[in-house]
């Protein structure tokens, strides 16, 4: 998979946000040792799909399923958080989550 980066348009507007998401967020944060990137990704989705982060689940929901997890794994997930987070938070991340599966199917 190839290393994740910000937006490159982004840069434009904000070039440290961009520097930092790049050298700070995916350059050292994601590559440590204590987890693997499959568990990041677990954790990156629930999270985001708690907080109800639509904008960002899309894209990381993709990178969950480059990191070795599969649609059920996240299904499971959101599943789950539906009773921590709120049902609104749950169904949202599912129709995301189907159309990314649907794409990566398609691919």
């Amino acid at each position: 998979m190839p290393k994740q980066s910000a937006p490159r348009e982004l840069a434009k507007i904000a070039p440290k946000l961009v520097e930092v998401t790049d050298d700070v967020l995916f350059g050292d944060v994601w590559e440590r040792p204590g987890l693997s990137p499959r568990d990041r990704s677990l954790v990156t989705v629930s999270v985001l799909a708690a907080l109800y982060r639509g904008e960002q689940l899309g894209y990381h929901l993709g990178v969950a399923l480059d990191n070795g997890l599969r649609v059920e794994e996240l299904s499971e997930a959101i599943t789950h958080l539906a009773f921590y987070a709120g049902w609104p938070n749950a169904m949202t991340a599912i129709t995301r989550l189907k159309k990314i599966a649907d794409k990566h199917a398609a691919a």
